[in-house]
């Protein structure tokens, strides 16, 4: 059986779930596990029982078809319990990505406990240019479709709240990691990143603060009309690609 370390770090919920899932996993693949990882909010204070996914990593000497298709009935099982299906990466390919996925590496080395094998994960080399890249596409890139997705049902009067707020939601990571490239140290609660962004980049975070605290669904923010805001929304992250652009 696979020894596992760290155990005694998960949050209690975590432990129940994901300890007996980890090994179940491992002893598919023996000697073939470099590193395994719980990831994310299951790693940190942060996490909720009821709301909070457990995510993870685990890093082989190589990956193939089999490797997907041996895990199947326990990832399966696992999903029912909360934990999202794990990635599944080879060491050259977590080595070789990191520029192509700067945000999410980072976010691993930052925010996991390891369960098994090596930290491959505490050392990464995340560049900033890399991460400032992906950023500036990020945003721009939130842009152009939430301005196609204006032109589909802006005159329908339904969807454009959704549109908004499933945009914002989208890009509270590219926020986090923006604020790092500012120097500091985000924030885990969400309301205090986009804050923290609104100082760092000198843009409203009222607009931001006003869509992502709307529960209403009604067609409206804040009781205006959510056109009004849209425009304001995107003006906001024009304001902020232009400064991203300039990092």
């Amino acid at each position: 059986m696979s020894e596992l370390i760290n155990t005694d770090k998960l949050p209690q919920d975590v432990q129940d779930k994901f300890v007996p899932y980890a090994r179940e996993l491992l002893n598919l693949y023996p000697g073939r596990v470099r590193a395994a990882a719980v990831t994310g909010e299951a790693a940190g204070a942060d996490y909720h029982p009821r709301s909070s996914q457990i995510t993870s990593v685990f890093v082989f000497d190589e990956v193939d078809f089999q490797i997907y298709h041996q895990a199947l009935k326990t990832v399966a099982a696992g999903v029912k319990k909360g934990i999202t299906a794990p990635l599944l990466l080879s060491e050259q390919y977590l080595k070789s990505s990191l520029d192509v996925f700067p945000v999410e590496f980072l976010d691993i080395k930052e925010k996991h406990i390891l369960i098994f094998g090596e930290d491959l994960f505490g050392g990464l080399d995340i560049k900033t240019e890399h991460l400032r890249l992906f950023c500036e596409q990020q945003v721009k890139g939130r842009m152009i479709r939430i301005r196609q997705a204006y032109l589909e049902v802006g005159l329908q009067r339904q969807g454009v709240e959704a549109m908004l707020k499933d945009s914002l939601y989208s890009l509270i990571p590219v926020f986090r990691n923006l604020v790092r490239l500012k120097g500091q140290s985000p924030a885990v609660n969400k309301e205090e990143i986009i804050t923290q962004l609104a100082g760092a980049f000198d843009i409203d975070g009222a607009v931001l603060l006003s869509i992502f605290r709307d529960r209403s669904n009604d067609e409206k923010i804040g009781g205006q009309d959510v056109s009004v805001f849209c425009e304001k929304y995107m003006n906001e992250l024009q304001k902020l690609a232009r400064q991203v652009d300039r990092l």
